[in-house]
């Protein structure tokens, strides 16, 4: 590979003219894009592997061109916002965000996040996904997206909902920690208050379903203290 390609998307043209030249002298090939329409758009039509978005923009606002690549996509976004309390920080986070980053931003340190994110999300490989965005593969698990079914080496396995939306999620990001606040805010959509025991009964069960060991498990860890992750296997 030459060069990533980031997207970065903000309605502030001076913004993204001033730190698409950062971007270009670190080697990266930048696209632009002013709202978030046009940045979904982009991402239909050329090969992105990060996006840096800004949240209030026109047409379509940051967090809700966030959930949209979610739906299909789990390549890095680092969110650039204005908006400095520590509430929209996690809601950016809990919507899909890798990052968060506040207006305005120290230029060293935003180039040092955007090189962790993209040494992290290829080190890890990013998740089998087919180019309509209806599988997630993960060693022997696929996950089918339009029927909602799961197969662990073959044999189809049955999930409730709530199962189905925690593995599609931890599926989505192989390798990635999730702690049980951001699981259950994702998951169930509310705000998380108390809720590890409730998390990890879920996991418990879907543990049961798609290991062969629960106890030692292959694909389903828990990162002691901090949350869970589906192991990314080959």
């Amino acid at each position: 590979m030459d060069s990533y390609h980031i997207l970065l998307v903000d309605d502030d043209r001076e913004i993204v003219k001033s730190l698409g030249k950062l971007l270009e002298l670190e080697g990266y090939r930048v696209y632009k894009a002013y709202d978030g329409m046009e940045a979904l758009d982009c991402l239909m039509t050329e090969e992105i592997h990060l996006i840096l978005l800004d949240v209030m923009m026109p047409k379509l606002n940051g967090l809700s061109a966030l959930m949209k690549i979610r739906e299909k996509n789990n390549i890095p976004i680092i969110i650039l916002s204005a908006k400095t309390e520590e509430s929209d920080k996690v809601l950016g986070l809990s919507m899909g965000a890798d990052d968060y980053v506040t207006k305005p931003y120290n230029t060293q340190e935003l180039m040092a996040r955007v090189k962790s994110q993209l040494r992290r999300y290829f080190a890890l490989g990013a998740a089998k996904i087919q180019e309509d965005g209806s599988q997630l593969r993960n060693g022997g698990l696929i996950l089918d997206r339009n029927t909602k079914e799961l197969t662990v080496d073959g044999q189809p396995v049955r999930l409730t909902a709530t199962e189905y939306k925690i593995l599609e999620l931890l599926m989505s990001h192989p390798g990635y920690v999730f702690s049980a606040e951001e699981i259950y805010t994702r998951v169930w959509q509310e705000q998380a208050y108390g809720v590890e025991n409730t998390v990890m009964v879920h996991i418990r069960r879907i543990r049961e379903k798609i290991e062969i060991t629960p106890k030692n498990p292959k694909y389903l860890k828990v990162v002691w203290g901090i949350g869970y992750k589906i192991e990314k296997i080959k």
